[in-house]
This record gives structure tokens, sequence and C-alpha cells, in this order.
């Protein structure tokens, strides 16, 4: 049965319809005015963000990164070599001697004399350790707190939203609509009042407001 039913969709001319993976809605924020602003429709979310100096995950981002590259082409990961951080070749590794202990099989048992391991050549290596734990100790005693986001590093986007987020917000008074002055004359009309029959009333009252909030709202409008 099922074979014949391919075959008839086989033969008929409808073309199978195709889901493009692209969406349809282009992303427009409209919290904020700063970042709407500034914000450009031809860039996903990530580059956007990461043009303005913000980040779209407090998280490390899943599925990989894009890669930047340069504007005069594409870039190489070799290091230069003033990097401290490059490791050497083995034609340029620093060939050094140590003595060793041995067992009766011949094995090594020990090294004497070893110094610490210095895979970066780092010509502070040679330090004695403990004096690094006593620097870092005394270095945590006397911490200062943290001063502030760096302004060298930051945009001006980012300038504008932190003074932003510093400003006093103003609380808008709430007004009561003509609507609702009207139901509230209603209620008082069928019950004085008695605000506990108001909350129970169910044909004039249907969101079921309480007697509390129902009281409040009759001082508001200044009907009590």
């Amino acid at each position: 049965m099922g074979r014949e039913l391919q075959k008839k969709k086989r033969r008929s001319g409808r073309q199978p319809i195709r889901q493009s993976n692209r969406s349809k809605k282009i992303t427009n924020p409209r919290g904020n005015n700063v970042i709407a602003k500034n914000w450009n429709k031809n860039e996903t979310l990530s580059q956007n963000y990461r043009r303005l100096g913000l980040l779209a995950r407090l998280k490390a981002p899943t599925g990989g990164t894009e890669k930047r590259l340069a504007s005069a082409g594409l870039t190489t990961t070799r290091t230069s070599a003033n990097d401290p951080f490059a490791i050497a070749s083995i034609e340029n590794a620093v060939v050094s001697e140590a003595r060793v202990e041995r067992d009766a099989d011949g094995k090594i048992i020990r090294i004497i004399g070893q110094p610490r391991a210095n895979p970066l050549n780092d010509p502070l290596n040679d330090l004695d350790a403990d004096e690094d734990e006593e620097d870092e100790e005394k270095g945590n005693a006397g911490k200062d707190e943290w001063a502030g986001i760096d302004d060298t590093e930051t945009t001006d986007v980012v300038k504008s939203l932190i003074e932003q987020s510093l400003m006093p917000e103003i609380k808008k008074p709430r007004h009561q609509s003509d609507r609702e002055k009207e139901w509230l004359e209603r209620l008082i009309a069928k019950h004085g009042d008695n605000t506990l029959a108001m909350a129970k009333d169910k044909k004039l009252n249907p969101m079921q407001q309480t007697a509390a909030d129902i009281a409040k709202r009759i001082r508001k409008a200044n009907l009590a």
C-alpha cells in the first residue's frame, strides 16, 4: 500500500515544499534606544553585540565561534620571535645536562640537582616558589576593592548604557480612567459603603477585585 502511494506522489505535478533554514524575521531590538540606534540589521546578533562591546551569552558559545580574519587577508597562527609564550622547536630547544641516580637495573631513580621545568624560557623561572607564595599572600592582604570598568577598552555604547543605568527611575503616577470611575460609581450606587458586598457582586465585579482593592480605588477617586 505504501509503495502505491509513493508512485502516486511521483506522478503528481505538485512540487515539494522546502523550508529555508534562514530565519525570515530580522532581529530588531526595541528594548533599549541606545542599542536600537547602533544596531546593524545586516549583522547577526553575536556580531552586533561584539561590535557594541557587549556579550550575547554569559557562558561559552556552543558550536564554535566565528573566525576573525584580518582586513588584508588570512592570518597565520605563527608566533613571533619575541613572544615570551612561544614554545621553542626541537632545533632551537635549550639542551642542558643533569646528574642522575640509577638502580641496579640501570633505570633512572631520580635526577640530582634538576632545575625547575621552563618550557617557555621564562627568565624569572629560577626564583624560589616560596617567595612567590609570600608575595601573593601579601598582595591579597592589601588588595584594593574593584575600581570599576576600565574606560580605555569601553565602547561609546557601553558608556551610554552605564550612564543610563545610573539615572534615577522616574515613577509615573497612575491615573484612573473614566470607565473605572463609572464602574466605581455603579458599585457605590448599588452597595453604598459595603466594599465586602461589592467584592462578592459577580455581575458588577466580574474580575473578582478584593474588598481592600475596591476601597483603595474609591479613596483614590475621591468618591468616599
